[in-house]
């Protein structure tokens, strides 16, 4: 016996398609649900639903397969068939993470999820502690970043199915690592999305950038919180994921007295506390709105961490000087605002934005370094570029070691996207697969459109062509070779000392003090016994080592310490180390 139910307030009949048979449905119930009890019917039987008189047969929205795609019918799938190893796991500490983003389909050679197991022992040998998987509920076609998902139950067939995403998570237990999922709850994909036939998942009293706004606090968004609740929880629970990353928060409208995030958070915690599993919850917020990352004691949503984008757009800004004042990066190029970003967090907190036009934040006042994410690239800001251009292809390796550095020794989360620490010679392109023609043009002409604003220029590939995705792949063959392996030495040695030294875990915002001269062009980052230098001009400059000091790392190995000074030049960061005695003897001096 199997229970079949789906949310459709829309429909005024509902039957149920299954085994050639057209069963009509009980319901709806108060709360529009329709079910029916099945006997014979088994893990693996497709299945789909007719409304109303429609003669289409559509998918279901909490679908658990799809394996002939969006348009096709779910397949019955039972979590409790898979066989499991990690059942003494518990998770990594998300205070002292070191993340990694991937995007399965370009990480391995493969694609797959198994494909992505070969390469977990690197992942372990550099020192991450967790992976940041992009979006695997399936979406259209065979190839695409997967924000655009339509059935958000499913996991993406062409990747390995359910069973494959499990074999993945199952094998990262076993190596030591998280693994994070990232998920969509903001928008639907424009291909495939039936949900919206069978109820209100979306309203048109707010607008995103996608469409239509999520339905969260208007008639029938009890259930359409529940479905994302449900898909969350699903994602820990079954798949046995350690946390998740929330796409752009900000583009969450609700104005009910429980905000979804609050929501969300509560019931994580709670199965956190029913399983013996500690989650970990990120946001990606442009909000600069500390209430995203405040427990709910303190009047917050309980959000664990965010991305920080200011930190990345203040140094990027830095870096690369080719395209002052493109879009939101007009916001930023001072040294003062990097200096702030590394101090406060937030660069905007309560500032007029030129780029936005008016006050942008508030001040995030008592916080943990630890609920900030810092990365000196991303998918999105790899990806949003016209070709795809990693930090180290725009600036070359001094400045990308630059960048990797100060994002391993602050005291915030890094995370790093996938290749950047060996310096991959491969871009990360924006691509796309949709089978339907008039969307593969809009897709390719909006590309472009979207360029305007950075002024990138028209010379954008496809992304619907093969060629765009295959180009995207990581290059293993190239991990040991020339300034590839000068790279991954380099990070390498970053996160050994990271991982190695209390100072660096510090997360107190307190024990933190920076210091900067916008004329020299210099950094200096203190972390009690850990002092870290930057160079970020054209003119070498000279830095006294403090007594009981000792040059640790630097980005350029030829560099030596000569009369307790060392020079640095342009575009240059090193790591100085005293004993935590010495550190403390200072401090009181």
């Amino acid at each position: 016996m199997y229970t079949f139910g789906v949310w459709a307030p829309k429909a005024n009949t509902m039957s149920l398609k299954w085994r050639g048979s057209v069963l009509p449905m009980d319901g709806p119930n108060k709360r529009g649900w329709w079910t029916l009890q099945v006997e014979g019917a088994v893990c693996g039987d497709d299945y789909s639903f007719l409304m109303n008189d429609d003669p289409t047969a559509y998918p279901d929205p909490r679908g658990l397969r799809q394996p002939n795609g969006v348009h096709g019918p779910s397949r019955v799938y039972c979590h409790d068939e898979f066989e499991w190893h990690d059942q003494l796991w518990r998770g990594s500490p998300r205070t002292g993470a070191v993340l990694y983003e991937v995007h399965i389909g370009t990480f391995s050679k493969a694609g797959t999820f198994d494909g992505a197991v070969e390469h977990l022992d690197y992942l372990v040998d550099i020192g991450v502690t967790h992976i940041e998987v992009m979006p695997v509920a399936e979406f259209a076609g065979d190839r695409g970043w997967g924000y655009d998902g339509v059935a958000l139950f499913a996991t993406h067939e062409p990747y390995g199915g359910p069973d494959g995403f499990k074999r993945l998570v199952d094998a990262c237990h076993a190596k030591g690592l998280s693994v994070i999922l990232d998920v969509v709850y903001n928008h639907f994909g424009p291909v495939g999305n039936y949900a919206t036939k069978f109820g209100p998942y979306l309203t048109n009293k707010h607008r995103t950038p996608w469409g239509d706004a999520v339905n969260l606090d208007e008639g029938g968004s009890d259930e359409v919180r529940r479905f994302f609740c449900d898909n969350a929880l699903m994602w820990l629970k079954d798949y046995h994921c350690d946390g998740l990353r929330l796409d752009a928060v900000h583009e969450y409208y609700d104005k009910s007295a429980v905000h979804f995030m609050e929501q969300l958070s509560v019931e994580v915690e709670r199965l956190s506390a029913t399983v013996g599993r500690e989650y970990y919850l990120i946001a990606e917020s442009d909000l600069n709105d500390p209430r995203v990352i405040r427990p709910r004691e303190a009047h917050g949503y309980g959000m664990d961490s965010q991305w920080s984008d200011d930190f990345h757009h203040a140094l990027f800004s830095l870096l690369y000087t080719k395209e002052p004042g493109r879009g939101y990066y007009g916001d930023f190029g001072r040294l003062a605002d990097l200096h702030k970003a590394l101090k406060h967090a937030y660069v905007y907190d309560g500032q007029y934005s030129t780029y936005r036009k008016c006050k942008h934040g508030r001040l995030a006042e008592g916080l943990s370094a630890h609920h900030f994410v810092h990365f000196d690239q991303n998918h999105d800001q790899v990806g949003n570029r016209a070709q795809g251009e990693r930090l180290e292809h725009l600036c070359g390796m001094d400045a990308a070691k630059v960048a990797i550095g100060l994002v391993l020794m602050a005291p915030y989360v890094p995370l790093l996207f996938m290749g950047e620490e060996f310096a991959a010679s491969t871009p990360f392109l924006y691509f796309a697969d949709h089978d339907d023609e008039e969307m593969r043009r809009l897709v390719a002409e909006g590309r472009k459109r979207d360029f305007a604003l950075f002024g990138f220029g028209d010379d954008v590939p496809n992304p619907e062509e093969m060629e765009t995705f295959q180009r995207s792949k990581l290059n293993w063959d190239e991990v040991g070779e020339g300034r590839h392996a000068e790279m991954l030495a380099w990070t390498k040695a970053l996160i050994k000392l990271r991982r190695s030294t209390v100072a660096l875990n510090d997360g107190s915002m307190q024990h933190l003090m920076v210091s900067s001269d916008e004329g020299k062009r210099t950094l200096v980052l203190q972390r009690d016994e850990v002092r870290i230098v930057l160079n970020m001009g054209r003119e070498t400059q000279q830095f006294d080592l403090l007594e009981g000091e000792e040059l640790r790392l630097v980005s350029r190995e030829s560099l030596e310490v000569r009369a307790r000074t060392v020079e640095l030049p342009g575009m240059t960061l090193a790591v100085l180390m005293s004993s935590p005695e010495e550190a403390e003897e200072r401090e009181v001096h």
